[in-house]
């Protein structure tokens, strides 16, 4: 097995490790403090002007759409775009800078598989561009959305439109002002025996008549303004029937099309912003002394420290197992991979972040550190794009199969033909 990388990714690693160096790193607080500022003067639903700022340097220096797929106009394989994706992901509102944030590349991803040429003109072109952001509604209240099939959303055919009817949460993204396209899962054929062939996916203009958006949600009491979680409800919106993506009945087909590059994406931005915590925690740890040595000689922490880096590259190096598998087997032969990563990655950095909070005491718990951000966060991820028990579950399941003894299965082949 080779573990180095290319050329061609050591140098755009040097080139996006520079630019946060140079750009992003010293507008860590910029970020924050303008979407106080606006919060203050009545509307923190106001895109940040640092962002917008270094989009055009980030472009100009040729890390624009990192994340696009080779086999679909990219330059990079999912495995070459890894430890990229890691380090915009040190700092959570670095990836926008680069035009590879969530939702955004999940839905281009959508687009760009699965979109007509017509649909990709109206919304992957601007979104390509970043001159427009987008959200995915999936995820609704009444149900638990863990288990897709039990999604109530309706879209009915009338004539030469599709009519809208539902309530969804959790709608990321959908609180930006530049969100103009919504990517919706619902339900087009519910009484379909196979309950994986009831849902469609279908494009909604963000300003269509009857969508109103209901609420922000917030995640342990951040709001995640100018992006949002919302909730939006859908009341007899009609959009044409050539929104329709794919096909009817082809909502989970592409689902799990657009989840395994998203899914990995996250585990990777996450891996990131565990390296960032376990460093924060070993620069204070040097900088405070109690009960007479530094904090770094305490014995506890040594093993923290180990057990953190230890915990870091067992994610990492499966996390690239998994981008290498989707680029040479595809992603449902790399299914029980991405499953692990999804599982094993937001768990990693909720306990790093978590002992680099107890290393920076009460500082830790404020805004000050980034570290009660960074942890809600990783808590939260432990829910987004599937729970950790569905997982685990699935993962569960796969090995069980791998271990079906041979009487089980002649006994099987015996009653099948007795029936």
């Amino acid at each position: 097995m080779d573990f180095n990388f290319s050329d061609k990714v050591r140098d755009l690693q040097k080139k996006v490790g520079s630019f946060m160096d140079a750009n992003v790193y010293p507008n860590e607080n910029r970020f924050f403090e303008e979407i106080e500022e606006n919060r203050r003067k009545g509307n923190a639903w106001i895109p940040t002007r640092i962002i917008e700022d270094l989009k055009p340097k980030a472009r100009a220096a040729g890390l624009w759409n990192l994340w696009r797929p080779k086999d679909h106009g990219g330059a990079l394989t999912n495995l070459e775009y890894a430890p990229l994706c890691e380090i915009m992901g040190r700092l959570a509102w670095a990836p926008e800078v680069f035009n590879c944030s969530a939702p955004d590349t999940g839905n281009m991803e959508v687009l760009l598989r699965y979109g007509t040429p017509e649909q990709q003109k109206q919304w992957l072109t601007p979104l390509l561009e970043g001159q427009i952001r987008s959200a995915f509604l999936m995820t609704e209240p009444e149900v638990a959305s863990s288990d897709a099939t039990n999604i109530q959303c309706r879209i009915e055919r009338q004539g030469n439109e599709y009519v809208i009817n539902g309530r969804k949460w959790w709608s990321s993204g959908a609180g930006d002002p530049r969100c103009k396209i919504y990517i919706l899962m619902g339900k087009s054929d519910p009484d379909n025996a196979d309950r994986h062939k009831q849902q469609s996916m279908i494009l909604v203009p963000a300003d269509a008549k009857g969508v109103k958006m209901v609420r922000a949600l917030s995640v342990f009491g951040y709001d995640d303004a100018p992006h949002g979680h919302m909730e939006v409800t859908l009341e007899n919106v009609r959009v044409p029937a050539a929104n329709l993506l794919l096909g009817e009945g082809r909502g989970f087909e592409i689902a799990q099309g657009r989840l395994g590059p998203g899914r990995i994406h996250h585990c990777m931005r996450i891996i990131g912003q565990a390296e960032r915590a376990l460093e924060f925690m070993c620069k204070r740890l040097k900088a405070r002394v109690a009960f007479g040595k530094p904090v770094a000689e305490q014995s506890v922490w040594h093993e923290r420290i180990a057990e953190s880096r230890i915990m870091i590259e067992q994610a990492r190096l499966l996390t690239l197992k998994a981008a290498s598998m989707m680029d040479t087997v595809g992603n449902k032969e790399a299914k029980a991979e991405i499953a692990m990563i999804k599982v094993i990655a937001p768990n990693m950095a909720q306990q790093i972040i978590d002992w680099a909070i107890q290393a920076h005491g009460g500082g830790g718990v404020t805004d000050q550190f980034g570290l009660s951000y960074a942890y809600a966060q990783a808590r939260t991820l432990r829910l987004a794009d599937g729970p950790d028990e569905v997982h685990r579950n699935a993962i569960g399941k796969m090995e069980l199969g791998r271990y079906v003894s041979k009487d089980a299965m002649k006994a099987f082949s015996d009653s099948r033909k007795r029936a």
